[in-house]
């Protein structure tokens, strides 16, 4: 699984891609998660970042996913008509 800083505006957005990219040639199974739940500050960048890498990891031939998607930012992809571009993965099993 693949985590999301605290803070993701337009900033950070560039620099965040590039380690998402870097991590996703490490994942090995079918799938890549990306947790988002730590994500407290963001603009539509953030959009912006989770929808490349998307683009990315189904290019590699990978289901995505994304875990603890903030309220807020579920409204903003509503709001712009992409929200199903975004699957929620299940929560995480706490052992």
């Amino acid at each position: 699984m693949l985590v999301l800083p605290q803070e993701l505006t337009q900033a950070q957005a560039s620099a965040c891609l590039a380690l998402l990219v870097q991590g996703l040639r490490s994942q090995s199974g079918p799938e890549v998660v990306v947790d988002a739940s730590a994500l407290h500050r963001f603009d539509s960048a953030a959009l912006a970042v989770l929808l490349e890498f998307r683009r990315q990891s189904v290019a590699l031939g990978k289901r995505f996913s994304v875990r603890g998607l903030p309220a807020r930012l579920g409204d903003l992809a509503t709001l712009y008509g992409i929200v199903e571009l975004l699957p929620c993965a299940p929560p995480a099993l706490v052992k």
